[in-house]
């Protein structure tokens, strides 16, 4: 009978099967720590940046509460800052995810710079006879709300296309009080997207059609269009 003999691998070649792999891991693992601290070095200057930004909100609310009319209605840029910081949020949101603490801590804080504007601009309209339109937006980024997404991309370009309407934008489920009662005061029942368009509300995805004939107003405001055809 003919015998078989089974060659049994040298240990050389085990340990630079070993070596090659515990080299692949440890690149991966070197390169996977890299990128986690570039991300979170990119997380915390926008972090540091919300804080300066809201920083200087505050010191412009105080600021144009003791200016003249004249001045308010030309120099009233506040909404249009606020709306950069929002990305900024949004940025923060999409690297930390929807319930990192932090981030919850930073979203509240801008939600009450946004009434305070609201509550800025209602002070303006009334002592200055100035006639803006404003836009509250209710969403949810839980998983809740299939169309909250889209009416976001809506609302960015009718921002765009009127530039001096104010919109803004509040997560429904952010634990905060004046939150809870901005929505107490415009009856909201919960269904989002939710939109409050000139004091009245509106649920379900609206397009930019649909919003310019809900507020005919819209189409009064100067447009980046007519803008842009001046220059």
């Amino acid at each position: 009978m003919a015998m078989i003999f089974m060659r049994t691998p040298k240990t050389t070649t085990y340990l630079t099967a070993f070596a090659i792999t515990a080299l692949v891991f440890a690149t991966a693992f070197y390169i996977s720590n890299y990128f986690n601290s570039k991300r979170v070095v990119n997380v915390r200057t926008t972090q540091d940046q919300i804080a300066i930004d809201i920083l200087s909100l505050e010191t412009q609310f105080d600021l144009l509460a003791e200016h003249s009319c004249k001045d308010i209605a030309e120099n009233s840029v506040l909404s249009r800052e606020l709306q950069p910081l929002g990305e900024r949020l949004s940025y923060l949101e999409n690297n930390r995810g929807a319930n990192d603490e932090e981030l919850l801590r930073l979203k509240r804080y801008y939600s009450l710079l946004e009434i305070k504007d609201i509550l800025l601009i209602q002070k303006v309209a009334a002592k200055c006879k100035l006639k803006p339109v404003v836009i509250l937006y209710f969403y949810s980024n839980t998983g809740d709300c299939k169309d909250c997404e889209r009416q976001g991309y809506v609302l960015t370009a009718l921002a765009e296309k009127y530039p001096t309407l104010r919109v803004y934008s509040f997560d429904y489920n952010l634990d905060l009080s004046a939150l809870k009662t901005l929505t107490a005061i415009h009856d909201l029942d919960g269904e989002l997207p939710a939109l409050v368009i000139q004091g009245t509300p509106y649920y379900g995805f609206k397009s930019i059609e649909d919003m310019e004939k809900i507020a005919p107003a819209l189409k009064k405001l100067p447009s980046s269009t007519s803008t842009k055809e001046k220059q």
